[in-house]
Order: structure tokens, then sequence, then C-alpha cells
């Protein structure tokens, strides 16, 4: 048997109000016709079908209710909406996150499982091991960056910032970056002059980086490439993170720091990731009192990150 295919829950809603509005509309329109017959012949009939201050008082306050009925439940509908968005995202989070785990497990188990069972010569067990050690890294990576992003949620999360010098900062992070993605000799270009201070978490900065670091090789077709721009005004440090990658289109952007948000591109069909790389960026760099957005051309354009945290200014930041 056939089943029949539900309509989607908006456009009931949307039908639904548009009724209810037409008929509010048709009520209205017949009250105000028939009030003005009655002032045409109101001498001519009895007084009891003559209509008042009172009678109107109560109509404009039935339709002033009825319309603040119908605001509230378009309110509650939206929210509802939102959050029924929000748990399919957390549930394709939690298959993501699952697949994550199991992934570097599994190859773990299997390692084990080969060197038990087998009389494994001495170089290939310490080429096993060292597989062993990157996927458990793998997974504590993945394990630390769910609870730090539950610290920053609930406000546990406790930064330590020191001042730097926000150049020497930031070619400090990209040349760890390089190194921890075993990037090639040239893919990172740094531009721009940042002769300032900033009070910043050297190690939340550092995820940030990395994230974005992360975000550019999973979504560039060809072999990675980023520029990095820096400047700085009285008030503003700058970092532009700019990589060639496949863009983002022009209605996306807004999502891309949604929590558990993983954006779509056929050209990058197997992009792993739980979602809260980008959320996890945004969150830091709010902590900071900084903000982040991104630019892209669109499709096949590149992307690029703009990132601004205050400068440290004595006296005034403390």
């Amino acid at each position: 048997m056939k089943k029949t295919r539900l309509l989607n829950p908006i456009i009931i809603f949307s039908l639904a109000l548009f009724a209810w509005s037409a008929l509010l509309g048709l009520w209205i329109y017949w009250y105000v016709f028939n009030y003005m017959i009655i002032i045409e012949v109101g001498g001519k009939i009895s007084p009891q079908f003559v209509f008042n201050a009172k009678n109107i008082t109560v109509l404009v306050g039935g339709i002033v209710l009825l319309v603040a009925v119908a605001t509230g439940m378009s309110i509650m509908f939206m929210k509802l909406n939102e959050q029924l968005k929000v748990t399919k995202r957390y549930n394709n989070f939690i298959a993501n996150v699952s697949h994550e785990l199991k992934s570097p497990l599994a190859s773990i188990q299997l390692y084990l499982e080969t060197l038990k069972a087998r009389d494994v010569p001495r170089p290939k067990q310490e080429e096993f091991i060292e597989l062993m050690i990157k996927d458990a890294r793998r997974l504590g990576t993945l394990i630390n960056s769910i609870l730090e992003i539950s610290g920053l949620e609930d406000k546990k999360k406790v930064f330590h910032h020191a001042l730097h010098q926000a150049e020497s900062l930031v070619y400090t992070l990209v040349e760890e970056a390089v190194e921890q993605f075993q990037l090639p000799a040239g893919a990172v270009e740094i531009r721009g002059k940042a002769p300032c201070t900033c009070k910043a978490d050297r190690s939340a900065l550092k995820v940030v980086l990395n994230n974005l670091f992360d975000n550019a090789m999973k979504y560039s077709v060809e072999p990675v490439h980023l520029t990095i721009t820096l400047s700085c005004t009285a008030k503003r440090f700058t970092i532009e993170v700019t990589d060639r990658g496949i863009g983002i289109p022009e209605k996306e952007k807004k999502e891309v720091f949604q929590k558990f948000r993983r954006l779509y591109n056929p050209d990058s069909p197997n992009v792993k990731g739980t979602g809260l790389g980008l959320y996890w960026v945004k969150e830091i760099v709010g902590q900071h009192k900084g903000r982040v957005n991104v630019v892209s051309g669109g499709r096949d354009k590149g992307t690029t990150f703009k990132i601004e945290l205050p400068v440290y200014r004595k006296g005034k930041n403390g």
C-alpha cells in the first residue's frame, strides 16, 4: 500500500493562518458593511439593532486578541521549527561522531590483533605502534573538542589571558599548524604587519587557527594554499585566513558558524567532521571580545575568514 506523503508543516501552518486571516477579513468587511447600512437607515429600525460604541469596542478588542494569538502561534511555530532543525543537525552530529570514533578504534584493534596473532618483524611493529599512537591522538583530539565546546557553552571554560605581541604570536601559531598538518613549504604565506599588542589565551587562538587550517584542507580540491593577512588599527587587530578552496554559497554564509552545521558540496562529498569546528572558532573569538565573519566569492572562488580582536591599551584593558 502506498503511503500518503504529509505536507511540510510550514505549508500547513501557512495555509491555516491564511484561512484564518481571510475569515477575519470577511468578518471585518461584514461588520463595516452592515454598520454603514445601519448608519443610513438607523432611524427606521429598532434601537436594539443599532451599533454603539460598546459594540465597536468589543469588536476591536476581539480583533486585537485574535491578532495577538495568531502572532504568538507564529512565533511559537518558528521556534519549534528552528528547534527541529537543530535536533536534526544534532542527530547528524551523533552519527558523524560515532563514525569518527569507530574508525580509529577499529584501526587500533586491527593492529593489536595482528601483533597478537602473528610474529610481526620489529620494524613493522614500530610502524604499527606509530599508527596506533596517531589514531589515539585523533581520538583524544575529538573527545577534547567535544568537552571544550561543552565548557564554553556552560561558561566553565577558563581562559588564561596574557599579553602577546600580535604579529609574533600569529607567526608562531602558524608555524606550529604547518608542522602539525604536515603542509609542504610554500603552502602558507603571511602578509602584512601587526605591530600591536593583544591580550589573549595562546592555546585558544591555536585552536582557532588549527580549525581554520583543517577547514581549508577539507574543502580544497587542489593542494591547499593559505594566505594569512595581518593588520591592526588603534582598536582592532585583524587576522584574515584566505584559502583557494571550493568557496561558500551566499545563502549558506550565515549558517557556517552554527553548531553541528556541515556544508555539503558535490566536489567534496566525503568530508569528515563533526560540524563543531567553525562553531568553536566563533565561540572562542567571542570570548575574547572579538568577532569573526566569512567572505566568499562563491563556488570555486575560495573563502576568507576574518578575525578581529581588541588591541590591548594600557589603562582601558586593565
